[in-house]
């Protein structure tokens, strides 16, 4: 490494943020750029471990030490070279993962871990500030036309790795902007929307086309895709939304977390909204999800002005610190503290909701909860739970957002009429490794074939399957392995 002796002599440093209290009124990104000595010393602080548990923790097998070692040194372009060796989209990553590699980082046994996300950032971002980051076309097509249906993380780096593989790539987005849940699911303060046009038009440069609006099975006949193209890869997401069939839940006010942000995310930009206005401005407002996108509905809420939010998790409070059930380098399920959490919320575990209470009208006016207890096994997984006497109440609240996860990709429309068959769990059958359904010239990556999972696996997704409709096509390939290492 740069400085062997780097974790001995710098702590780890979070960067500088925008005051809570003034970046609500806005839905930029209010984490500031940090200054090359800081990076510096950042980078410095990765260790000549012997065997980097970081690769392995990270789902793109990223080459974390060689990029911090070439950040350390100044060296800017060869440190994008590294970065970009596994992943197609760091501008992305840096910002929206959480960073499982960190979780993996050998100093992260007894310090703070390294910084690496925050390191991949400032990676990509100066090197498209300096000018490395240049459209590349591929020197020769094959002739072979692929279409990717979802413009989401997975359909881009699948889009990506076949395009420099030399394939006529086509994107299909029934959405009216390419971009999936980068576009209309993560708001502006955690990823501005020209970081994703960016990388779009990178993408166009280099040969990638993009149909929006294209909404395959209903506009677009699947008969024309599997006529015109060689081979097709499904990487519509996990979209169906786990819903909270309890009693009231018709009322007026109660709505699904992606309507929520996706209609947020387009009144910031000014889009057209046709559907009923959901609006958080000076109510009472409950989420029901402890994760990612719970806590961006708490962030969107006191942009669009609420009077109160609240956050509730049925599951209990987790640890602040590992415990013997979440051994390192396994990425541990820790209490975690956004920056939505920052700008002002409150949040409770071990919470059920019973019943939406409705007024005369229909309108959302209250929430019936109850405490819960859980029972918890031997290795510190929860089990069941019963109710705590005496802890039944309501609540006031006007709007209640479900973010409660989502349970399986979209099956009427294009995969009923594609004919593929299913997991048990509703997602797209396709073997691990390979990527191909029962249809031999279709594919299917990230969420829907995975399940919901996180930005970097569907990454990991999008290139795996790459490959393997690569090899389909021309009973070889030249794109890389997970490892950076291309076949022979």
């Amino acid at each position: 490494m740069g400085k062997v002796t780097g974790f001995l002599e710098y702590e780890r440093t979070a960067p500088e943020k925008q005051d809570p209290r003034s970046r609500i009124e806005h839905y930029n990104e209010f984490v500031q750029q940090r200054e090359t000595e800081n990076l510096n010393h950042e980078a410095a602080r990765c260790m000549d471990c012997g065997v980097p548990f970081c690769m392995s923790g990270c789902p793109l097998g990223n080459v974390i030490p060689e990029f911090n070692d070439a950040v350390y040194k100044g060296e800017w372009e060869l440190a994008s070279n590294i970065l970009l060796s596994t992943n197609n989209f760091p501008e992305f990553t840096g910002r929206i993962c959480p960073a499982p590699c960190e979780s993996a980082c050998v100093l992260g046994i007894n310090k703070s871990p390294v910084s690496i996300e925050e390191i991949e950032k400032h990676i990509i971002e100066i090197a498209f500030a300096k000018g490395y980051i240049k459209a590349e076309p591929p020197l020769i097509r094959t002739g072979k036309k692929v279409a990717v249906i979802g413009s989401g993380p997975a359909g881009l780096a699948a889009a990506a790795q076949l395009n420099k593989a030399g394939h006529e790539v086509t994107v299909f987005e029934r959405d009216d902007t390419p971009g999936g849940l980068l576009n209309y699911g993560i708001p502006d303060f955690k990823l501005q929307k020209d970081v994703v046009r960016r990388r779009i038009n990178l993408m166009e440069k280099e040969g990638v086309v993009f149909k929006c609006n294209a909404n395959v099975g209903q506009n677009v006949e699947i008969s024309t895709l599997l006529r015109e193209y060689q081979s097709i890869v499904l990487a519509g997401g996990s979209t169906i939304p786990r819903d909270l069939p309890i009693k009231g839940r018709e009322a007026k006010g109660v709505h699904f977390a992606m309507d929520f942000l996706k209609q947020s995310n387009k009144k910031v930009r000014n889009f057209q909204i046709l559907d009923e206005q959901i609006s958080a401005m000076g109510k009472d407002v409950i989420v029901i999800g402890g994760g990612d996108t719970g806590s961006d509905c708490i962030g969107t809420s006191n942009r669009q002005g609420a009077k109160s939010v609240m956050q509730f998790e049925i599951m209990p409070m987790p640890p602040e610190q590992r415990t013997a059930n979440m051994p390192w380098p396994t990425f541990p399920m820790l209490l975690k503290v956004t920056s939505s959490h920052e700008e002002g919320c409150n949040r409770a575990w071990g919470i059920n909701s019973k019943e939406f209470i409705m007024d005369e009208a229909g309108a959302l006016k209250g929430l019936k909860i109850v405490e819960v207890e859980w029972e918890m096994d031997a290795n510190g997984r929860a089990l069941n739970f019963k109710e705590v006497p005496g802890t039944e109440r309501e609540l006031p609240c006007q709007l209640v957002l479900l973010a409660m996860g989502f349970m399986h990709p979209q099956k009427e429309g294009l995969l009923e009429k594609l004919g593929v068959d299913l997991d048990s769990r509703g997602n797209v059958k396709a073997a691990e490794g390979k990527y191909q359904t029962s249809i031999p010239k279709i594919f299917s990556a990230g969420d829907m074939r995975r399940g919901q999972s996180l930005v970097v696996w569907a990454i990991s997704e999008g290139r795996e399957a790459a490959r393997k409709v690569d090899e389909y096509l021309m009973d070889y390939s030249k794109l890389p392995t997970k490892d950076g290492i291309p076949y022979a």
